[in-house]
């Protein structure tokens, strides 16, 4: 398999659905996903790994049960594991994960936002 170039652009193009995670890569047993962001997502957490969230474009806010933490485009986050937290985009935002295959987006809390897993575009 020869190494390309991954057009984020284009990825998020793919995308319709808000909250719903898609693979665009594989490092080791880590996945890049790509995310469309509006509203307010579940709180959540997740025991057993750390979560990056790296904002392509728009801005995202993450709250925490003591504070809120406001990223930019250009910016990112990483959310410790266990720690519970409930992201919220006022407007439509487009956000890079890192996490661990077979990570769920809603942790333990499920419900209606729970993404199907592992689904690349």
């Amino acid at each position: 398999m020869s190494p390309k170039a991954i057009n984020l652009k284009v990825k998020f193009d793919c995308l319709s659905d808000h909250w719903s995670p898609r693979v665009i890569a594989e490092l080791n047993d880590y996945q890049f996903k790509l995310v469309k962001a509006r509203g307010e997502f579940v709180w959540h957490s997740h025991a057993d790994t750390d979560e990056a969230f790296v904002v392509v474009e728009g801005t995202l806010e993450i709250e925490f049960r003591d504070h809120s933490v406001t990223i930019n485009a250009g910016e990112m986050i990483v959310v410790p594991k266990g720690v519970e937290h409930r992201p919220i985009a006022r407007e439509e935002c487009k956000i890079m994960l890192l996490e661990p295959r077979g990570v769920v987006n809603t942790g333990d809390t499920g419900g209606g936002l729970t993404a199907e897993n592992d689904v690349w575009i």
